[in-house]
């Protein structure tokens, strides 16, 4: 299993970087928050890491520069701890690696308990009325 999880560490600490460079960094921002918790002094720290190492991104030289190999470095080792105190996070970080490389999630839905006579919609956020018929 820890083999397991430095590789999911390792390709997600590529991926967070690669998305800091993205337009949409600021939501991908909140979900990188997300994994380490809810915790305000480690939700400070990560998030003033977070901005720091966009800054060193903004100002790089591109993907040879030997800083981004560190600051990757750096967020393979801050992911894997996180997944070593708690593994919960690690479908979450699947879910943005498979982002960053432009592959969608899977997702397995099982509904139990009822009879479902109708349609089931799943959707990660719905605005407005839905109807169906």
């Amino acid at each position: 299993m820890d083999a397991e999880l430095a590789a999911l560490a390792a390709s997600g600490a590529t991926a967070v970087v690669q998305l800091m460079a993205q337009d949409a960094w600021t939501t991908i921002r909140e979900r990188v928050l997300a994994l380490f918790g809810r915790g305000a002094d480690r939700t400070e720290s990560v998030s003033a890491a977070l901005d720091e190492t966009r800054t060193v991104i903004a100002s790089s030289g591109g993907r040879d520069d030997p800083r981004l190999v560190a600051l990757t470095s750096d967020w393979r080792d801050r992911l894997l701890e996180l997944l070593q105190q708690d593994p919960a996070p690690a479908e979450e970080l699947r879910a943005l690696v498979a982002h960053a490389s432009g592959r969608p999630s899977s997702v397995h839905n099982v509904i139990t308990g009822a009879k479902v006579r109708g349609p089931v919609i799943q959707a990660h956020t719905i605005t407005g009325d839905l109807h169906f018929g």
